[in-house]
């Protein structure tokens, strides 16, 4: 039986066909549109909320798609134990709902940023990062204009402390200068897990670094680690 992951379509999303598309790549893995108005996600065997601008990103990015009815599923889903990857606008949502630490801030710039980063690997031992060496480097894109991490400083601290810190953007020497911060991320934050590793938010798009003629395709890793994790969450309930 294939593998069944759930790409949500909140309105304004319009990163949820590179997700499909990127998902649907893989042997063995069945990629799905849910619409955020749908109240089940059972079936599936992991969840993308995947990068936009949902809702207009009105009030705040992912403040009302925090709301909609399917994030009830996906905020039960996730206290279940099921994976859950958010990018970009899904990383924010994800924030708004309780489901990761911080917030995600106008960038310091205050202006849009859209390149191809270095980001470094800090725990190799995640779901999401099985198979890479920790300090491995990807090269991820970003397109984002509120993507500065924020967090006071007794989160930040447990972030670390808990190494929930997963990506960090670094220089091509893999350092994590002021220079390679695209956005003035605290501590070039890129990307956090919850305590229990099952929930990711990122703000690059592993998944427009799927094939090498986009320029990488270094953010299969991410999704191939999601794949094995599930493969063994499958095993182990046999």
């Amino acid at each position: 039986m294939p593998q069944r992951f759930a790409v949500v379509q909140f309105p304004g999303s319009n990163c949820d066909q590179d997700c499909v598309a990127a998902l649907n790549s893989f042997a063995g893995v069945t990629a799905d549109y849910v619409w955020h108005q749908e109240k089940s996600l059972a079936g599936y065997d992991a969840i993308i909320l995947p990068g936009g601008f949902s809702y207009g990103d009105y009030l705040r990015c992912g403040a009302i798609a925090r709301f909609s009815p399917i994030m009830a599923a996906v905020i039960n889903d996730a206290a279940a134990g099921k994976l859950v990857l958010g990018t970009c606008n899904g990383f924010q949502i994800l924030c708004e709902a309780g489901l990761l630490p911080g917030a995600l801030v106008r960038n310091r710039s205050q202006h849009f940023v859209c390149e191809i980063v270095r980001t470094r690997l800090e725990v190799a031992d995640s779901p999401f990062t099985h198979g890479c060496g920790e300090g491995t480097i990807l090269r991820l894109p970003i397109a984002h204009g509120e993507g500065c991490f924020f967090a006071d400083e007794i989160t930040l601290r447990q972030l670390n402390e808990n190494r929930q810190v997963i990506l960090r953007y670094v220089d091509e020497n893999g350092e994590p200068t002021p220079a390679a911060n695209p956005n003035g991320s605290l501590e070039n934050i890129a990307g956090i897990c919850n305590r229990e590793r099952n929930v990711f938010g990122l703000m690059p798009h592993p998944d427009r670094a799927c094939d090498e003629r986009l320029g990488s395709g270094d953010g299969r890793r991410i999704f191939e680690s999601m794949i094995q994790t599930v493969a063994a969450q499958r095993a182990a309930a046999a």
